[in-house]
């Protein structure tokens, strides 16, 4: 009888110290994966952050469409200016009072030559296709709009913003700990998960995860 008691009390203890090391290792196993997760996202990120701002300086505003973005990365080009000399002062005591006029007149030189853009933002080989889709998780595109707000100065401004739920890419971990993240992070950022830009407020195109 008592070795049989003693079996019972180690099984106890051995299923006790489990669940007291499990509970302790889930939070932290959830946060190295999540932690892992979105530093790819927030890369990701930041790449169509910085397709969409040349986007609007080639185009003058935002646009809602990976299709329309992933073609302007791979057919449009910029402009790269060259430029030997600048306006002095002799000139201008010469009576030429604008660089325009100096070019004109062959004493400064200004070529335009055009490079494609991806060469341009990207790294040689960047895989332009997969801006849409959200890291690690195959064909699950980020969510992406853009449109026009009124500031409080009544000026009319172009905004967009790209975005994945903590729903979505946290999916496969635990629940509990996921409902538990999403209510930390709305209360810290007011979304949540990770975004890139706002279209209700403009907002320099920050990302909710920068200070």
């Amino acid at each position: 009888m008592k070795t049989a008691l003693n079996i019972v009390f180690a099984v106890i203890i051995v299923a006790l110290a489990y669940f007291l090391i499990e509970s302790i290792m889930k939070p932290i196993r959830f946060n190295r994966e999540k932690d892992a997760r979105e530093g790819a996202i927030k890369e990701r990120l930041i790449d169509i952050r910085t397709a969409q701002e040349t986007f609007k300086a080639v185009k003058g505003y935002y646009t809602g469409s990976f299709d329309t973005l992933i073609t302007f990365l791979t057919t449009d080009s910029l402009p790269l200016i060259f430029r030997l000399g600048s306006l002095t002062d002799e000139m201008i005591a010469d009576g030429i009072t604008s660089e325009k006029e100096a070019v004109r007149k062959g004493l400064i030189k200004r070529d335009t030559s055009y490079i494609p853009v991806r060469d341009s933002i990207f790294y040689q080989g960047y895989p332009l296709e997969s801006l849409r889709f959200v890291p690690g998780m195959e064909n699950t595109e980020f969510q992406m709009s853009a449109t026009k707000v009124m500031t409080t100065s009544l000026v009319l401004v172009n905004v967009f913003e790209a975005y994945v739920l903590n729903d979505v890419f946290l999916k496969d971990l635990n629940r509990q700990l996921v409902v538990n993240y999403n209510e930390q992070r709305t209360k810290t950022t007011g979304f949540p998960g990770m975004k890139v830009g706002d279209v209700k407020v403009p907002n320099n195109n920050a990302g909710n995860w920068e200070d």
